[in-house]
């Protein structure tokens, strides 16, 4: 938990339960849907499991979450409570700021597991075919051990696997990791970059087609780059 402020303003006082390191983004996952901790731990990939834990026994003894036993008696899931769900529309517009005031990424921020988890849940699974689809991703500039990922989707249920599913791959996407992120992020063109090649697709021409409208990109690609730098200069070039 972060210290007090020795503040009676309720800012401060709210700051001591979300401001500590990965706090807002375990609410942030939460928030997403996921109920179970390896699912919550698979959307912040950089997070130890010691500290994960640390912050969701916080975050419960703050009145944010709850934790009850799954029914089948085999672990637990957490669940935000009525405090919790108040924080949504709070972490949307920090969201909202952070894409158009935070400063430009750099080399360290381009974290590959977490941007897979990200597109999992930004599939447009009606657009996808019928029965099962399998894209694999491989990313250069990326570390050798997190440069492939898949995305398996089964009749609109979407599967992240960090290891080969087994299945026959529909579609390969590869990519240089900055410049995909930077299309995740609205700041290139992602159809442009598929045409230009340097977004590489193989597999059926009608998939490959079809990418772009299966993938969703971020949810705040909408919102327009202000801060002045690298990344804004992509964005106003993809205008």
């Amino acid at each position: 938990m972060a210290r007090g402020y020795g503040q009676y303003c309720p800012l401060s006082l709210a700051v001591e339960v979300l401001g500590g390191r990965w706090t807002i983004l375990v609410v942030s996952r939460l928030i997403d849907g996921c109920r179970r901790f390896n699912d919550i731990h698979r959307g912040v990939p950089r997070m130890s499991a010691t500290l994960l834990a640390q912050r969701l026994a916080e975050l419960e003894h703050a009145g944010i979450l709850v934790r009850q036993p799954l029914p089948d008696g085999r672990g637990h899931e957490y669940l935000l409570t009525e405090a919790g769900r108040e924080l949504e529309p709070l972490i949307m517009d920090l969201a909202v700021w952070g894409q158009r005031w935070a400063r430009d990424m750099t080399t360290d921020d381009l974290d590959p597991g977490f941007l897979v988890w990200s597109m999992h849940q930004r599939l447009n699974t009606k657009a996808m075919p019928p029965g099962r689809t399998v894209i694999e991703f491989e990313f250069t500039g990326a570390p050798s051990d997190l440069r492939r990922f898949w995305l398996v989707n089964t009749e609109g249920v979407v599967e992240m696997c960090l290891k080969h599913p087994g299945f026959e791959v529909d579609l390969r996407v590869m990519a240089d990791l900055r410049r995909f992120v930077e299309a995740w992020r609205g700041f290139r063109s992602l159809r442009e970059e598929i045409g230009a090649g340097a977004i590489r697709l193989e597999g059926p021409s009608e998939l490959r087609r079809a990418l772009p409208d299966w993938l969703q990109l971020s949810a705040l690609a909408p919102y327009p780059r202000c801060r002045p730098g690298a990344e804004q200069d992509l964005a106003v070039g993809t205008a």
